[in-house]
């Protein structure tokens, strides 16, 4: 009967086995594809998310326009590329990184400075004290508005206000009357030496006291490097930095009226009963590829062709200041070389390097 009952228990072992055995290998068979499933999906996942992205540009056009201002605009263009692969370092070049001996400047003293945080972007003997001719202008403005004279009041252009330094001519008649509005427009659009001196003379005390005040509002700004004998820079005594012109533009710019008027690129004045045309002696005010914010020419011998601008390039705003460029259009063609630099620079920092 013992013998009975352990066969029975070892026939009953073998048979449950025997079962058991051929549905692991079916549970094992039908979990396979499961597994290559996910694997599957876990590869595809990964191919996705390490997919390299599209390269994305914007390109933004700013416009802007006054009374009696042409609209002028300027383009910036981003571009941005996202790698594929996070692991790899990555460095992004800086406008400081630019070889700036390179662009080549015939203006013998140049400076560009950033706005926004005060960095020197570009010099070139910034602090060699020139004579600055009209540029001077934009102190005279400063003075005036300073002054809180009425601009409507109506002044007058006198034998005192023709040049008799340098011979040069005007377009204001002795004679002439003006808002004091008008004679400012004048002065920072067309350079009207005449119309500066005028509002030297107008000024509460004279002459005498409009030019004391001029270099005191120098020295406020910290412009210790500058001096003013004369409200029209016809003067060559007149002189100043790159460095000390750079804080005078900038605090030009926070004037509305020099804003307004020294980029204003064409106004019609009536003299005397007849209507005139005047034009702005920058002529980048009137070209699209510039946003410029203060502007303001000069020119003496002594000093050669001058131009100092507030202006937004490259997504930046930023004050140029060109000194003794010889030739007509050298001048111009520095702050073109110095805007097409700085939108070259400006794509190199937003493309990364590995």
């Amino acid at each position: 009967m013992k013998h009975k009952l352990k066969a029975a228990l070892l026939l009953a072992a073998l048979l449950g086995l025997g079962v058991q055995a051929p549905l692991s290998a079916a549970t094992a068979k039908n979990a396979e594809p499961a597994v290559t499933q996910k694997a599957q999906a876990k590869t595809a996942s990964g191919k996705s998310a390490t997919k390299p992205a599209a390269a994305k540009s914007s390109r933004a056009v700013a416009g802007k326009s006054a009374p009696g201002k042409t609209v002028s605009s300027g383009t910036a263009r981003k571009s941005q590329l996202v790698h594929e692969s996070p692991r790899k370092h990555v460095r992004h070049a800086a406008l400081a990184d630019m070889d700036t001996g390179r662009l080549a400047l015939y203006s013998a003293s140049a400076l560009v400075i950033d706005q926004s945080n005060g960095q020197v972007m570009l010099e070139k003997q910034p602090d060699m004290v020139v004579p600055i001719a009209s540029i001077s202008k934009l102190m005279t403005a400063m003075v005036v508005l300073d002054a809180k004279l009425d601009l409507q009041e109506v002044i007058a252009i006198g034998d005192e206000d023709v040049d008799g330094l340098k011979g040069t001519r005007s377009r204001l008649p002795v004679g002439t009357t003006m808002t004091r509005e008008a004679v400012m427009l004048l002065a920072l659009m067309s350079s009207e030496n005449r119309a500066a001196h005028a509002l030297g003379r107008h000024y509460p005390g004279g002459m005498h006291a409009f030019v004391q005040a001029m270099n005191r509002k120098a020295h406020a700004l910290g412009m210790y490097n500058s001096r003013f004998e004369e409200p029209t820079g016809l003067s060559s005594s007149n002189v100043s930095t790159a460095h000390d012109l750079a804080r005078m533009v900038a605090a030009a710019a926070r004037y509305p009226e020099i804003r307004n008027y020294s980029t204003t690129a064409e106004a019609k004045v009536e003299l005397n009963g007849r209507i005139r045309d005047f034009r702005n002696t920058n002529a980048l005010v009137r070209s699209d590829n510039w946003e410029i914010g203060v502007s303001k020419t000069g020119y003496i011998s002594e000093a050669g062709r001058c131009l100092v601008m507030q202006a937004r390039v490259a997504d930046r705003p930023v004050v140029i200041v060109l000194l003794d460029s010889q030739g007509k259009m050298t001048r111009v063609g520095d702050a073109n070389r110095i805007k097409r630099w700085m939108e070259s620079a400006s794509l190199a920092v937003e493309r990364p390097r590995v």
